[in-house]
């Protein structure tokens, strides 16, 4: 078979270069496509899953709906001046609508201009810190670049987050923002963040802020004071006003150039602004009253007893208090005017300390401790003296800074206001002999409102006592001081400290026996009487000092003149069961142990508890409870406590239609007749007028108490009265010591009491006690208690119950009953004679008149 030769074939032909370029390129194109759908998927997937996984254990942002930040306790007096803030974060919490629209625009321009126009995440901001972050990353910058959260999100933080800087919280923070937007309104969530940011120097929220920074309400901010607030929350610590001046003024600067710049503010407030500078002037913290530390610890601790430590400092509650401000003052300074000039009659104990005066003594001085509440007091540093005089240089004041101001002040004692300055017993016949130069001590001006006056040398005095000033009606606190000074010691001696009260108690002892069948005029055997005691021993009360004994006397002369064995005598005749029980309604004491010597007053009590013993005396009988609070209202202002619970139906009224005034119903026990507590009332005007507190006459008003003293003179007390007003007081050493000899609750405590209503009542006119309907004021004889004719020299008024009259004769009490009778009684006229037998028991309690 032939071979067949097939012609040669030409080789394929080859695409063009620019055709295959092409193909390449589609083909590329086709799988980086389709990695990209991959990768996307991938992608959203994995972020899905983040997403979920980060959404899992979300906190639940609609417990935002039932947020109640803490918020700091306000205790107020009862005109409503600001006495005390207790709090862990000091807040005020101020609904948005009453936020002022400057301070609002202020911290909008500062941290999130947009607000109102996004969702929850600002993708403008975002854009602007991310290429921030790209530009300092390429200079090589570790500086922390500006921030793109938005106020919700720092809501979300700060409400539901940590503060941790991780990429999951970031992830947290920008879901929960989106999901707060749509369930709250903008007002909502910027309410919730202007009361919830911290901005430095203990304040939380704006309103905090503005009184700490600047001792202003929120609506009496200025621009410049609302743009230096809202610079705070960004770093408080790195705008301080005093620390990093110039940066605080930058920062508020730059704010008040947005607020221009967004239209809140024009040029010319904005220029205006920005000259003035920061303007800080820092709230002082503690007591806002003066003289009220002493109050407002005690308001403290019935809050927290009442209502625990979480609702004290984080319930916002509200607390008017029954504090009369111009009353507190007037006490502090009688009860130190009488510390003081006890004190001085001690003599000189010498200077505080010693320094050198060579160089700055101004800073020397600021290194010693003293106590702050103690104006106008100054501690000083001698710094010339001769015979005549001492120049002694004053501590000087501190900025707000808490730098020393440049200037230093001095001030000339003379010699007569260091004549008190005894030692040893001796009288200074110089300055020289009181003090030398380098000589640290206390100086105060005479005339607390002529600080150019005349300066004495003062002494903290180590004797120290209480004052308490009551409304008798209601148990109302009015004012109360529980010694020198709290800074020294917070141990408060009106209502802490348990001292015996001696004679003060005398009246309650005495009241016992006029509910009971006694009357005024009652005579008693004042003679000398001994007493078995359980343990055998023999006890012989005796009168004060060497008064002797008086023989025959009234119950009145018994009150007035403070005796001790008429006293015990009473005591025994009317038994101490039934005294023990009247302690207890009076509310001296919860449970007397019902043995003799505490008719004289040996049982403790406190300086509180025997004053409002004696606001039933003046009231009529009726049974009130001392009270520091009149009102307590919580963070809503709902009233959760009232001192009167008593509701008024008929005050309600909307209008009149002619009916009659309402009455509200006393519902106040009555615990003893109110005839009474007249007699008893008559009776201690007494004292003052005839008694143990003649030095009380200088007030021209009518004025009843009584003084007491007990053993060795370490406890001085005295609890007087006007028809309104009822005051107790009461001077001793914390560690019971004798004051000296003749120190008794007359001379001592009855002058600070005298002090007192001096300038309380310089106001208000005189008026008489309230005499309950029946009394009935008969002349009798002030010695025998015998009715007595008008010429009778030694005759006085005296009041009786409806049923009594003054006897023609007379029975005395405690002719027998263990009484000595070393002498025979001797009939006081010719015309009146003695009952010779015991006087009858009088009825006890449940068994007649004179139970209430």
């Amino acid at each position: 078979m032939r071979a067949v030769n097939h012609p040669p074939q030409p080789p394929p032909r080859r695409a063009p270069p620019r055709r295959r370029r092409k193909s390449l390129l589609l083909s590329l194109l086709g799988w980086g496509f389709a990695a990209g759908v991959v990768l996307f998927i991938a992608g959203s997937a994995a972020a899905a899953y983040v997403l979920w996984t980060v959404s899992k254990d979300l906190p639940d942002y609609e417990s935002l709906s039932r947020y109640e930040p803490p918020v700091m306790t306000r205790i107020h007096a009862h005109n409503g001046a600001l006495i005390a803030e207790y709090a862990r974060e000091r807040r005020i919490f101020v609904p948005i609508n009453t936020i002022p629209k400057r301070l609002v625009a202020a911290f909008l321009s500062a941290e999130d201009s947009r607000f109102y126009e996004h969702g929850g995440l600002d993708p403008k901001g975002i854009a602007r810190a991310v290429f921030k972050l790209v530009e300092s990353k390429l200079q090589g910058s570790n500086r922390r670049v500006e921030g793109a959260s938005t106020i919700t999100q720092q809501v979300a933080k700060n409400f539901l987050l940590s503060s941790d800087r991780t990429l999951e919280r970031k992830i947290k923070e920008a879901i929960l923002a989106i999901r707060i937007e749509s369930a709250y309104s903008k007002d909502r969530i910027l309410e919730l963040y202007l009361n919830e940011i911290y901005l430095g120097m203990g304040a939380y929220g704006v309103a905090a802020a503005s009184l700490n920074y600047f001792n202003k309400e929120l609506q009496d901010l200025s621009i410049e004071e609302a743009a230096y607030l809202a610079a705070l929350p960004k770093a408080p610590n790195n705008y301080h006003p005093f620390r990093h001046t110039k940066a605080a003024l930058a920062r508020r600067n730059w704010i008040i150039g947005q607020m221009q710049e967004n239209g809140y503010i024009t040029p010319e407030e904005a220029k205006e602004a920005i000259a003035k500078p920061l303007g800080v002037n820092i709230r002082p913290t503690g007591a806002h009253l003066f003289a009220a530390e002493y109050f407002a610890e005690e308001v403290r601790r019935t809050l927290l007893n009442q209502y625990g430590e979480k609702k004290l400092y984080g319930g916002g509650l509200s607390v008017r208090t029954t504090l009369d401000a111009n009353l507190q003052r007037i006490a502090r300074q009688a009860l130190v005017d009488g510390l003081v000039d006890f004190d001085r009659k001690k003599g000189w104990r010498g200077p505080v300390t010693k320094v050198d005066i060579a160089g700055d003594w101004g800073a020397e001085l600021t290194k010693i401790d003293s106590p702050t509440d103690i104006e106008p007091w100054r501690l000083g540093v001698v710094l010339n003296v001769d015979a005549k005089k001492a120049i002694v240089g004053l501590v000087p004041e501190k900025k707000q800074s808490g730098k020393l101001v440049d200037k230093r002040e001095a001030v000339e004692i003379g010699f007569d206001e260091v004549k008190w300055a005894k030692a040893k017993g001796q009288a200074p016949k110089a300055v020289t002999d009181v003090l030398a130069a380098g000589d640290v001590i206390y100086v105060a001006p005479k005339d607390p409102n002529n600080l150019t006056g005349v300066w004495s040398l003062m002494q903290v005095p180590e004797v120290s006592g209480g004052i308490v000033a009551l409304d008798p009606n209601t148990g109302r606190v009015l004012a109360e001081v529980g010694g020198f000074s709290f800074d020294l010691s917070q141990f408060d001696r009106a209502l802490q400290a348990r001292r015996q009260p001696g004679s003060s108690f005398k009246p309650f002892v005495y009241a016992a026996a006029i509910d009971n069948g006694y009357k005024p005029t009652s005579i008693v055997l004042d003679t000398p009487i001994e007493i078995e005691q359980a343990n055998k021993d023999i006890w012989r009360p005796e009168n004060y000092e060497d008064e002797g004994s008086a023989g025959p006397a009234t119950l009145r002369f018994g009150i007035e003149h403070s005796r001790n064995q008429m006293t015990v005598r009473l005591a025994q005749d009317l038994g101490m069961p039934l005294i023990t029980e009247y302690a207890r309604r009076f509310g001296v004491y919860d449970n007397l142990l019902p043995v003799l010597s505490m008719s004289l007053g040996a049982g403790e009590t406190t300086l509180m508890k025997l004053a409002t013993g004696y606001c039933m005396f003046v009231n009529g009988g009726r049974q009130v409870h001392a009270t520091l609070i009149d009102r307590i209202q919580d963070r809503w202002g709902k009233t959760i406590w009232r001192h009167d619970p008593r509701v008024c139906e008929g005050c309600k009224a909307e209008d009149w239609h002619g009916q009659d005034e309402p009455e509200i119903i006393d519902n106040r026990p009555q615990i003893i007749d109110p005839h009474t507590a007249y007699q008893m009332t008559h009776i201690m005007e007494g004292v003052v007028q005839r008694g143990t507190a003649r030095s009380l006459q200088a007030l021209g008003r009518p004025i009843a108490g009584k003084t007491g003293t007990t053993n060795e003179e370490k406890d001085a007390w005295f609890i007087g009265y006007s028809p309104d007003l009822v005051v107790g007081v009461f001077v001793g050493y914390d560690t019971p010591r004798p004051m000296g000899k003749g120190q008794t609750g007359g001379r001592v405590a009855a002058p600070i009491f005298k002090e007192f209503m001096q300038q309380a009542l310089k106001d208000e006119p005189a008026s008489p006690f309230r005499v309950p309907p029946g009394i009935k004021l008969v002349r009798v004889n002030l010695k025998t208690g015998l009715r007595a004719s008008a010429d009778d020299p030694n005759s006085i008024m005296e009041a009786f119950k409806p049923d009594e009259e003054p006897d023609d004769a007379y029975a005395v009490i405690g002719l027998s009953n263990g009484a000595s009778d070393q002498q025979p009684v001797q009939a006081p006229t010719q015309d009146t004679y003695y009952d010779a037998e015991p006087r009858r028991r009088p009825p006890r309690l449940g068994s007649g008149r004179g139970v209430w």
